[in-house]
């Protein structure tokens, strides 16, 4: 088995954690609709959205509305998202052992402000948003983007993430990969080829001394 090198982490629900029910609520009052329409729209958009197709501004689109949504959307994410308590000694960690780390999120452009605010940015080697680099997970584009910023072949790198769905995405690029599941497994069951774990500091044991 190759040598390790390096670590792609996803970021919301895994290094970092988020109420978007606060979001939607506040956001859908300023629009003048329900939280539940406000939803359904979003579902629809939201793919756009997280791979660069459309801005935040375009996709909130409503004279007179523009502006004010989309600085009360990055107001409320920076102040209600927060990062678990075991992300950066878990970045930390990883750094001191001279693994490579790429922070591979589905998102929109909120979440490089938060990033950078949270001090990720800074222990990171990469910040590969999917609304930047124009792919998501788990398409491949993604993946081997991430790869070719740190500089690591596939079998070198394992990718740490909540969702299988995004796990069987990393093992067909040929990445390892773990499945985190901080809260109660309620008979969630792991992509083939990948591990489940429960924190962080499994996922830094893995690399060894």
């Amino acid at each position: 088995m190759p040598r390790l090198e390096a670590c792609l982490v996803d970021a919301y629900d895994t290094i970092l954690t988020c109420d978007f029910s606060i979001l939607r609520n506040q956001l859908s009052a300023l629009a003048g609709i329900s939280p539940d329409t406000w939803q359904v729209e979003y579902a629809r958009i939201g793919p756009l959205v997280s791979d660069g197709r459309l801005s935040k501004a375009e996709a909130f689109a409503r004279p007179g509305l523009v502006a004010e949504l989309v600085r009360q959307d990055q107001e409320l994410l920076l102040a209600h998202a927060r990062l678990y308590d075991d992300t950066i000694p878990f970045l930390r960690g990883l750094r001191d052992r001279g693994i490579k780390i790429a922070i591979v999120s589905n998102c929109t452009e909120n979440t490089r402000p938060l990033l950078v605010k949270h001090g990720v940015d800074a222990l990171a080697d990469a910040l590969v948003l999917s609304c930047e680099v124009r792919s998501a997970k788990p398409a491949a584009e993604i993946f081997r983007c991430a790869l070719d910023r740190l500089g690591v072949a596939a079998e070198a790198a394992v990718f740490v993430d909540d969702q299988a769905g995004y796990c069987a995405g990393s093992v067909a690029a040929g990445i390892r990969a773990l499945q985190i599941v901080r809260g109660e497994l309620d008979g969630q069951v792991a992509a083939p080829g990948t591990m489940v774990v429960r924190s962080l500091p499994e996922v830094e044991a893995l690399f060894g001394e």
